[in-house]
């Protein structure tokens, strides 16, 4: 069963490997799109992108997120992984910053829909007792994209094999590449039987059940689906409440659980976007990292990253998740601050100081996807897509949209 539950898991889970891969491609290629014989960009505009990426993404989550609520999660996950595709495919293919930029807004809303559409999925076809450590680690999956950005990045800008100049574009569509084999994937994850039957559904989300144990008990003989019940018995579709229900619903019935949602939302975008955005100026700024060595650098960030949600995550599920969120929070935190002061008393060297995040990111990453983790697990079906998508927007847009372009002065 647990098998089964990531297996399904990591073929929804991969927009977090592309999310990483998309961010870590910008980090690290950033200088070099500042060379004359590529787009020749400002400091100004790399960053001005990095903002138009995370607008784009606040508009997918809130536009998608309605949409997953009504049309349902597996038709969503599939255009909002369309979206993606097309957007950065046509990255590589910019001649300038308009281009480059629109591009990058594209591939922001691909990557922002895909957060709704996806967590909902994840939280109700994912059994209860492992959704803990499964959502950790499928969140957490970021950091492989990160991972794998920086070592495209690495190698495609060396001048031995692409260099700077046609490097790259290389690395924007392989970006693209990717994401066309987790579509044919994707394809075979079934819709949410839950969602199915609050919609009247019924005989689909019995098929849906009836194949998921199939494949967990496959010596048991086949259930037999229910058979429609009568029309005069029969459910009709439940119509998905408005943008302004749910509110109104946030803001009066739910008003704790959406404050604590809110507050942890905020705290991750601010705690990741201030520092990821940047982190190849501060290297390139006030380490003299060349540019061509800027992704060795995230290696050891990335990898801390991933293993802080594999290792902590099962915690979430024996320990509880009010216990360890507090935890992660509070000591990254912690972290981050004593990491701070070490950087303005002139104490670290880039190593020291991708070591240093490293090892405080390893916190920061699973306190990061518990707040996800949160926010689908405690509204209601009927509004749980939206209900993610408004806390996304509201973090991500908050705490990400206007700090890339203004470190970037």
């Amino acid at each position: 069963m647990v098998a089964l539950a990531l297996a399904r898991g990591a073929a929804l889970g991969i927009a977090w490997v592309l999310d990483g891969l998309e961010v870590t491609l910008v980090g690290s290629v950033g200088a070099v799109l500042e060379r004359s014989d590529t787009l020749a960009l400002t400091a100004t505009e790399v960053g001005w992108t990095g903002s138009l990426y995370v607008g784009g993404a606040v508009l997918g989550a809130l536009a998608f997120g309605r949409m997953a609520d009504r049309l349902g999660r597996k038709r969503l996950f599939l255009a909002t992984l369309l979206v993606y595709m097309v957007a950065t495919l046509a990255t590589a293919f910019s001649s300038g910053f308009p281009m480059f930029a629109v591009c990058r807004f594209f591939t922001g809303l691909g990557i922002g829909g895909e957060y709704a559409a996806i967590n909902s999925a994840i939280d109700e076809l994912i059994p209860a007792r492992v959704r803990g450590r499964v959502n950790l680690a499928i969140n957490g999956s970021f950091w492989l994209g990160a991972a794998l950005g920086a070592g495209l990045s690495l190698l495609l800008l060396d001048p031995r094999l692409l260099g700077p100049v046609w490097g790259w574009r290389a690395c924007f569509a392989l970006g693209a590449l990717l994401a066309v084999a987790i579509m044919l994937v994707r394809r075979h994850v079934p819709e949410s039987p839950r969602w199915l039957a609050t919609h009247g559904r019924l005989t689909e989300a019995e098929q849906v059940i009836a194949g998921i144990e199939a494949q967990v008990y496959p010596s048991r003989p086949v259930r037999l689906v229910s058979p429609p019940a009568p029309p005069g018995a029969d459910f009709h579709a439940a119509a998905s409440p408005s943008v302004r229900d749910v509110l109104g619903l946030l803001m009066r019935r739910y008003r704790q659980r959406s404050l604590i949602t809110l507050a942890l939302m905020l705290a991750q975008a601010f705690f990741y976007n201030a520092i990821f955005f940047t982190y190849a100026l501060v290297l390139t700024r006030f380490y003299g990292v060349p540019d061509s060595r800027v992704a060795l650098y995230l290696f050891p960030f990335a990898l801390g990253n991933a293993a802080g949600p594999l290792v902590l995550g099962p915690l979430f599920d024996e320990v509880g998740r009010r216990r360890m969120i507090a935890a992660t929070y509070v000591l990254s935190g912690i972290g981050l601050a004593a990491t701070g002061w070490a950087f303005t008393q002139g104490w670290l060297d880039a190593t020291s100081q991708a070591l240093c995040w490293s090892a405080v990111f390893f916190l920061a990453s699973a306190a990061a996807s518990s707040a996800y983790l949160t926010a689908s697990e405690v509204f209601p079906l009927e509004m749980r897509a939206l209900a993610i998508s408004i806390f996304y927007a509201a973090g991500t847009g908050t705490g990400g949209l206007s700090r890339p372009c203004c470190l970037a002065r």
